[in-house]
């Protein structure tokens, strides 16, 4: 099989919608969110692991989490854990890790993913990077991996590909769509022409930097001229400066919806990004009312559709709610229905600013 040569896995989000239970101590790429036994991030280490060496995979985080990577994955090449000095989005991490591998193999192809993604049918996805893989080999080409929907999601983005395929399942792509409000994304699954966006991305090195430098020429530039500190003493001290100076930007945002040569393969492998509670409970393992339930000793009664979260020691009685969300840590206790999760973050922000006060 050809799967990539390199495979980057992104883990340096902060995870705030998952509070209590994540935090800025231990984003939830760190933690069992799902109850499986592993991390988001060991889930998927190790399923890139089946593909290509661990020499061949490459995490970048903010410099904090590093020890937390090292901690996780043990296994993994310590000079292969990339520590960003700040947050600059996914832009100036591929950027970064893209030159350094050029010092390795410039001819290199490479997958890039995030960290906190559920994938349940492994054997599909294996199958869509090696297609992905051969399809970018020979030609200048931007490879994203598109989700055929499943339901009218309102928290993804959507990606329009062109009816007319290229190659076998593989086609152009149009146009990106931000997160469509309720009516718009019913219209987008009625279209075969409308997949959700994964985030993952798979081409040569060289030609997302050649990318980069036609449409992001300030951030490639503030790289370029950083090239020679790689890999020695100077590295970490000259990519402080050129992550204080370079720009913020989604490498969706700055490439991808920009450059002519971006194609998409429609994908099935049971995907699903775990950037809510409610996205979590709707990939959970459930009883006859629909709960999804954590913890060793929690008690669930005349409730339904709720995702109820505990640690293993503690006891929790849940009785009487319908969609709701129940997350006990010794950090906070939240309990909110699921249709206003998305107001949590306010109100965090509302007791920290009170607490100052």
């Amino acid at each position: 099989m050809q799967y990539p040569d390199y495979v980057l896995i992104m883990a340096g989000g902060v995870g705030a919608s998952f509070w209590p239970l994540s935090n800025k101590h231990c984003p939830k790429q760190f933690l069992d969110v799902m109850g499986t036994g592993q991390t988001m991030l060991q889930q998927t280490y190790n399923r890139f692991c089946k593909m290509l060496p661990k020499e061949n995979i490459y995490v970048t985080t903010f410099q904090n989490y590093t020890a937390l990577v090292h901690e996780q994955l043990p296994g993994l090449p310590e000079e292969n854990i990339i520590g960003e000095p700040l947050r600059k989005n996914t832009a100036a991490c591929i950027t970064y890790t893209c030159f350094k591998l050029m010092k390795k193999n410039p001819e290199a192809t490479l997958l890039v993913a995030p960290a906190d993604h559920q994938i349940l049918n492994e054997e599909e996805f294996q199958r869509v990077c090696e297609k992905g893989s051969q399809f970018v080999m020979n030609r200048d080409a931007l490879v994203t991996l598109g989700i055929k929907p499943t339901y009218a999601s309102t928290g993804y983005g959507y990606i329009q590909k062109y009816h007319q395929e290229v190659e076998s399942d593989i086609y152009p792509v149009r146009q990106y769509i931000e997160k469509p409000y309720l009516e718009l994304a019913k219209s987008f699954i009625k279209n075969d022409n409308f997949l959700w966006n994964s985030g993952i991305f798979i081409w040569k090195i060289k030609d997302v930097l050649k990318a980069c430098k036609a449409y992001l020429p300030e951030l490639f530039y503030l790289f370029d001229n950083a090239r020679n500190t790689l890999d020695t003493l100077h590295e970490e001290e000259c990519l402080k400066d050129v992550y204080e100076k370079c720009q913020n930007i989604s490498i969706d945002f700055g490439i991808m919806e920009k450059a002519d040569n971006v194609f998409i393969i429609p994908s099935s492998f049971e995907w699903c990004d775990l950037g809510t509670w409610s996205s979590a409970w709707e990939n959970m393992e459930k009883d006859y009312q629909s709960n999804a339930v954590t913890g060793n000793n929690v008690v669930v009664i005349e409730s339904a559709r709720c995702v109820v979260h505990a640690a293993p020691e503690k006891i929790v009685i849940v009785e009487g709610l319908e969609d709701y969300i129940v997350v006990d840590t010794k950090d906070g206790l939240l309990i909110c229905r699921k249709e206003k999760e998305k107001e949590v973050r306010s109100y965090i922000a509302e007791i920290k600013k009170t607490k100052q006060n």
